[in-house]
């Protein structure tokens, strides 16, 4: 007996069309983002645009906790590689800050500037440019297309240096994509330009683990199907591979409020993703 079979590719990863309301995001972001923002500079406890490479977009904002850090936590945003950045999401930083972690919260240069493999080798000097500034473990997360960032950090050829992957105690992939493949076949790929090859080479799930990796794929239980389906897919893949991994689906949750928990520092997504 033969299962559901895909026809729109487009629709099978488009979110705002499948959400009750969903046209409000990321807009819907922006004010509790902005409002945290000023609060954290009225406070001293950010640093903005730091650079990390030449391209425009090769910049992090670092908000620092009261004391001094317990770790380094990076969130990478999504916007599927070619929207938002980094102060579209400045308030999720709030769990982690308040239980004394310094957060890094970079942004890169978007499709078609670029390509997703590029885009992977940003993301890797902005962590190690923040884990110069911040000692202690790191834990890595992300959303959406920053869930396949974190994700990738992870991966046996990241373009993270030996002695940062060391320091790496957990990556946090939320509502990640793990295989690139099905991509292609989206009328975004005209954006993307993901070819066979590079699909392959940039999907977490097709690739090796480091040694010692520790993954939780998290994603919302009232996300699309294809979401619920790469969340399993690098946890069940890399359990056999021999990390350490989990698969979470959080109740009434969908693409974009399953982030809501990093912004209060007792959720179970803040408290998972710093091993608490």
């Amino acid at each position: 007996m033969f299962g559901f079979k895909i026809e729109d590719w487009s629709n099978a990863y488009s979110n705002s069309a499948n959400i009750a309301g969903g046209d409000r995001w990321p807009g819907a972001w922006e004010e509790p983002a902005r409002r945290y923002l000023e609060e954290a500079a009225a406070a001293r406890r950010v640093r903005l645009d730091l650079s990390y490479g030449a391209a425009t977009r090769n910049r992090l904002d670092l908000f620092l906790p009261e004391g001094d850090p317990k770790g380094l936590v990076v969130f990478i945003h999504g916007g599927y590689w070619m929207q938002c950045d980094q102060r579209f999401l400045s308030h999720l930083a709030k769990g982690p800050l308040a239980r004394g972690y310094a957060v890094a919260m970079p942004t890169y240069t978007h499709c078609p500037e670029v390509t997703i493999s590029d885009i992977t080798a940003e993301v890797g000097a902005a962590i190690m440019s923040a884990a110069a500034m911040v000692g202690g473990p790191i834990m890595i997360t992300g959303h959406s297309a920053g869930g396949h960032l974190a994700s990738r950090m992870a991966c046996e050829n990241s373009p993270l240096s030996a002695e940062i992957r060391k320091r790496v105690r957990h990556i946090l992939s939320i509502s990640g994509l793990h295989d690139l493949r099905p991509l292609m076949r989206t009328a975004m790929n005209e954006t993307l330009r993901l070819d066979e090859a590079t699909a392959c080479a940039e999907s977490p799930a097709l690739l090796r683990p480091i040694e010692g990796a520790r993954v939780t794929c998290w994603v919302g239980n009232c996300e699309r199907p294809e979401f619920r389906r790469q969340n399993a897919l690098l946890a069940n893949i890399w359990m056999g591979l021999g990390a350490e991994t989990a698969a979470i689906e959080e109740p009434d949750r969908h693409h974009y409020n399953v982030v809501d928990g990093l912004a209060d520092p007792d959720h179970p997504l803040t408290r998972t993703l710093l091993g608490e």
